[in-house]
């Protein structure tokens, strides 16, 4: 067993369990791509077992701290049966849900999205590329299935040194799916939708927007960013509770094939079209077009891609995020709600909160912080793993 030993003082992170090791805290000691390392101190003292990977600032990340564990087969078929059985103890009102959501469930890299009888994994890493084989096996003896698509396309696998690679990696199937989410359906391409072919993290705050919706009656209501129209359907959803049949709710993309997605999941749970209007747009231009037209809404959603990937991008992200998030505020009601959102892990909870608030002052637009979203449970930030935490959102009310 190959061992990398760290530089004094840079052991603590792990004795707090974090699972990152950073290029800069190694003093010596090296290995191939995924092979798994010895981690000790600067004192040679144990202190877990890690994927090493050669070409990523962070150099290796940890599978256990425990010197008795060993890294082989049972290892992850027992730590894929561990993240399966835990999501049932998450109240999952679909059935689609995340099944291992990489360091929270101790499987680095690793991305795991169920879809019905379908699997989708995404390998980031190179200590789970290294392991593919052994755990696609884990996955379909801890699930029962036997269909497992590979979307290891993220641009995060060029910093580990590994190419793209997509595909059937067990058994073969359609790659286009419907999933069943709360009272609704939902369409998607596993093959060419973003990520696993779904943003299932937003699974609550589609609901919480549908009861918004419901409880408040709006009739005008704008979606940006809304790539294949769930929220879009959520608010026609809460239309239909409240019995709203003059409402529109307008969605904005700048993907033509999410639009026509959008439209098909509208069709699929059996919304009036004429309620609805999709714009392939820029969503600044469109924004700044409506307050030129003197439009308002009573409901916004902002939901926009990841602006800023780490915290150096944290800055030029800060601004984007409040432009849009100004231009939003003035198009609200008064008493009209805005779910806002960030999906970037560079940009914190409070900093997230700063950037509204400034993007508010800045519109003469004052709000009450309604309540605070983040991502859905089968999404989860573990004590040890705050980075876990990327999706942060604020639901405010306008005065």
């Amino acid at each position: 067993m190959k061992t990398i030993r760290l530089r004094a003082g840079k052991e603590r992170s792990l004795q707090r369990r974090h699972p990152w090791i950073f290029e800069s805290a190694i003093a010596k000691g090296s290995a191939d791509s995924g092979e798994t390392v010895r981690v000790e101190a600067a004192d040679g003292a144990f202190l877990g077992w890690a994927a090493f990977s050669p070409t990523s600032k962070i150099r290796a990340r940890m599978w256990s701290f425990d010197e008795s564990q060993r890294i082989d087969a049972p290892f992850f078929a027992a730590a894929v049966a561990d993240s399966t059985r835990a999501r049932a103890r998450f109240d999952i009102n679909s059935d689609g849900l995340r099944l291992i959501h990489g360091e929270s469930d101790g499987l680095p890299g690793l991305i795991v999205d169920r879809y019905g009888d379908t699997l989708v994994a995404q390998f980031t890493s190179a200590g789970v590329e290294r392991w593919k084989a052994v755990i696609a096996d884990a996955l379909l003896a801890a699930t029962g299935l036997t269909r497992l698509y590979e979307r290891s396309d993220a641009s995060s696998r060029a910093l580990e040194g590994l190419q793209p690679v997509t595909g059937w990696l067990r058994g073969l199937g359609e790659v286009d799916l419907v999933l069943r989410e709360h009272q609704w359906k939902l369409g998607l391409s596993i093959a060419d939708g973003h990520k696993t072919g779904f943003y299932l993290d937003q699974r609550d705050s589609r609901k919480k927007f549908a009861d918004y919706t419901a409880r408040l009656g709006f009739k005008r209501v704008l979606n940006c960013f809304c790539y294949t129209g769930g929220f879009s359907v959520a608010a026609l959803a809460g239309m239909r509770a409240a019995g709203v049949s003059d409402g529109q709710v307008t969605s904005i993309d700048s993907s033509g094939s999410a639009l026509a997605q959008a439209r098909a999941n509208v069709a699929l749970n059996g919304f009036d079209a004429d309620m609805t209007t999709f714009l392939d747009a820029d969503v600044n231009a469109s924004l700044r077009m409506f307050l030129e037209q003197g439009r308002h809404f009573d409901a916004i959603v902002l939901d926009p891609p990841k602006f800023a990937p780490t915290v150096a991008h944290a800055e030029r992200a800060a601004r984007a995020y409040k432009d849009i998030n100004r231009l939003a505020l003035k198009l609200l009601e008064p008493g009209g709600v805005l779910f806002t959102y960030s999906c970037s892990g560079g940009i914190s909870t409070d900093l997230f909160h700063k950037i509204v608030a400034g993007a508010g002052s800045d519109a003469g637009v004052d709000g009450f912080i309604a309540e605070r979203m983040g991502g859905a449970p089968d999404h989860p930030m573990t004590i040890t793993f705050p980075e876990g935490e990327y999706l942060k959102g604020l639901v405010v009310m306008r005065k």
